[in-house]
């Protein structure tokens, strides 16, 4: 296993998160907040790695994850985790809708601020036949939270779906959301939209 750095580690989550925009050592540059050579140093080592791929356009070089290859999707779906771990309020709150292929992601105001938050937006990723089941254990959830729980349940085909058809909505979601749970499953379906 590879040692990251935290940058190198933003690196990544960017990428994945981001995947809709493609990023070279400028652009990615800035949304890490380091130098362009800097960022050319990380992108350079996790190609070495085989963490990334990369192509030529025009006179620019831009970089996206290797999700073909076993080990990058392993790290990311450790990353995600590692992420939701700062997020243990949620993960407890929430720890009772998930079970084996579901997928609980958390997103908006209250990963931000809690306190002007005005409701609790969830996305969770689950098979329609278990749509009731989720609503009843949320109708549950609600009697006992402050906040509204904003909650969209969807199959994992309609947000591929949506995804492919670009639907900002849930790319914006999926760009800003914090994956409590099932990040296995979703590198899985994220792998499957994403290319150069």
């Amino acid at each position: 296993m590879i040692t990251l750095t935290q940058k190198e580690r933003e690196a990544l989550l960017v990428l994945f998160k981001d995947f809709t925009s493609y990023y070279n050592a400028n652009s990615i540059s800035k949304v890490l907040n380091i130098s362009r050579i800097g960022s050319m140093k990380i992108l350079k080592r996790l190609l070495n790695e085989n963490l990334l791929i990369d192509k030529k356009i025009g006179k620019s070089t831009i970089y996206k994850l290797n999700l073909d290859d076993d080990y990058a999707r392993e790290l990311i779906a450790f990353l995600l985790a590692d992420e939701a771990n700062n997020f243990k309020r949620w993960k407890e709150e929430f720890r009772e809708l998930f079970k084996k292929d579901r997928i609980i992601l958390i997103y908006g105001s209250v990963i931000k601020n809690y306190s002007k938050a005005n409701d609790i937006d969830i996305m969770i990723i689950i098979e329609k036949a278990e749509y009731k089941n989720i609503s009843r254990l949320i109708e549950k959830k609600q009697r006992i939270l402050p906040k509204k729980i904003h909650s969209i349940e969807i199959t994992p085909q309609d947000i591929l779906q949506n995804i492919k058809q670009r639907e900002k909505s849930v790319i914006d979601i999926v760009k800003n959301a914090i994956v409590l749970y099932g990040q296995v499953k979703y590198v899985e379906i994220i792998k499957n939209v994403t290319s150069i």
